[in-house]
């Protein structure tokens, strides 16, 4: 069987067990997330006729799990099951279904930093494109379209949110309420979940609906096999549908796109399809950055209650480092400080024990309240296709980001106690699960080598970056992928550097340049 649909005849398409399933449109956008619906709603916004290819389900805000263990099942590739690997075992933390990354994060936003640009002009070519005036147009744009506004300071800011921003600011440095494109949030703490209460503008509830408002379609649950390039240029797409439970194959869907195809796929995935489909470029699959972090809970007499308010309320990019314009910070290695409200499950996975001895470390959840750093790391890898085509992720961190790392626990550890805590678990190999306030000693010996640590990782860069050096970059100052016109990468996988601050904001930015630029062009594939 043949099915053939315009690309505005239906306005949302998920599982095919069988048949054929042709579509024609002027742009197909490969990923939902962050960066995919960003373009996806801008090319709409110009008249043009979009179809939106998302390898997860589309599942509405009353379906989303109550507990992490669900997330984990419904809402991410493999169960969560991404790792990268060096010289430790990293989880990386993805989502897969529509809304991509944008349904499960924090919400935070923050707008690209001013050494980030510079940085990109000088070292990479970017500075006719990435402008900070084109930056700062973009980031207006995204800010009114998702309702982006400090975290209010009030009865839904959560007492770990509270008492890190406290801290902080009582020894002087830079601390702030995080910018989140949240309306209404009364504070649940379910943002790694998904937002039950629909506060959280994720895509799936903000872009992706206009788009298909405009004339435009989502397939989900269809994963891409290849991007089709005929004479040089990217003419569509295809692949074949698969069941979001029990990953069963069902039909094969094609996308014939008369202007263009954007890559928004992922920082893991983005550099797979590219190889998939015939893309060859010394720098694929390099370039593969991150931003590490790890996590010190401290323990407290009275109940902090960490998973009301803001899951990510508070703040701090005073440690984190930068050089050129725009930047009023030290260069080298840096760290972002933030509060975090984990579910119970990962509390759980994080803390020492098992058994009896686990339950008994677990009922003073209530009194724990978390506090992260992340690195703006050194580090390079690569995202390469593995065995059976899934991401072989190779990455470790240096040994000056497992420096940084370490100073960010330790200063965490010291404003634990500073702000009344009794104990603090620092979740690091070879100490103690809980340290008192007379053992702050212990965190100035490192562990061996990075498996002593915790790492996860969350925000991810590169793979098929931008610049103007062919020999490093896999799309050129044109935003076309080197041999291949009217394709465009527009997620993480795209950003040359790490940034220092939470990637969502500046992949919003990026996509949203491109598909103006495309729109602008009149026809962009020529």
């Amino acid at each position: 069987m043949s099915t053939a649909a315009h690309a505005g005849s239906v306005g949302h398409l998920a599982f095919q067990p069988t048949g054929d399933v042709e579509l024609q449109a002027d742009y197909v956008v490969v990923g939902s997330g962050s960066g995919g619906s960003a373009a996806a709603v801008v090319l709409a916004r110009a008249g043009y006729r979009v179809v939106v290819v998302e390898s997860g389900p589309w599942r509405d805000r009353n379906d989303y799990p109550h507990s992490m263990l669900g997330a984990m099942r419904d809402m991410m590739p493999d169960w969560g099951g991404t790792v990268a690997m060096g010289d430790s075992i990293m989880p990386i933390v993805q989502a897969r279904g529509v809304g991509g990354g944008t349904v499960i994060n924090s919400a935070i936003m923050v707008r690209t930093p001013g050494d980030v640009l510079h940085d990109w002009a000088r070292d990479h070519g970017l500075g006719d494109v990435f402008t900070e005036r084109a930056m700062g147009e973009a980031h207006d744009r995204v800010d009114a379209d998702l309702e982006v506004a400090p975290t209010p300071t009030g009865p839904d800011y959560g007492r770990s949110n509270a008492g890190l921003l406290e801290m902080l600011r009582s020894r002087g440095f830079e601390a702030h309420p995080t910018a989140r494109n949240v309306h209404g949030c009364v504070g649940s703490g379910q943002c790694l979940q998904g937002c039950r209460q629909g506060a959280k503008r994720s895509t799936n509830l903000q872009w992706l609906p206009e788009v298909i408002e405009r004339g435009g379609l989502v397939l989900s649950c269809a994963p891409v096999d290849r991007v089709v390039l005929e004479g040089g240029r990217a003419v569509g797409v295809r692949g074949r549908f698969r069941h979001p439970q029990n990953r069963q194959r069902g039909g094969t869907f094609a996308v014939r796109a008369k202007r263009g195809v954007l890559l928004a796929a992922s920082a893991t995935q983005t550099p797979l399809l590219l190889h998939r489909s015939g893309v060859r470029s010394a720098a694929l699959g390099r370039f593969w950055r991150s931003h590490p972090g790890a996590a010190c809970v401290g323990v407290y007499p009275e109940p902090v209650d960490m998973h009301h308010g803001a899951t990510q309320g508070t703040a701090s990019v005073h440690f984190r480092g930068g050089i050129g314009p725009g930047a009023t910070l030290q260069p080298g290695v840096g760290i972002k400080i933030e509060s975090l409200a984990l579910p119970l499950e990962l509390v759980a996975g994080r803390t020492a024990g098992a058994g009896r001895g686990l339950v008994d470390k677990l009922t003073d959840a209530r009194h724990q309240a978390l506090w992260i750093t992340a690195v703006r790391a050194e580090a390079e890898g690569s995202c390469k296709p593995g065995l059976f085509g899934q991401p072989n992720v190779r990455y470790k961190p240096t040994a000056n980001d497992r420096a940084a790392l370490l100073r960010g626990l330790r200063l965490l550890a010291e404003l634990h106690f500073e702000h009344g805590a009794t104990a603090v678990r620092p979740g690091i190999y070879g100490l103690p699960d809980s340290i008192g306030p007379d053992q702050l000693h212990l965190l100035e010996t490192p562990p061996r080598d990075n498996r002593g640590i915790t790492w996860v990782l969350s925000h991810l860069f590169g793979g098929a970056v931008l610049g103007s050096d062919p020999s490093r970059s896999v799309v050129g100052p044109d935003l076309h992928v080197r041999g291949a016109r009217g394709l465009h990468v527009v997620c993480a996988s795209a950003l040359p550097t790490t940034l220092g601050v939470n990637p969502q904001h500046t992949i919003m930015a990026v996509a949203q340049i491109t598909a103006l630029r495309l729109a602008n062009a009149g026809n962009p594939a020529s």
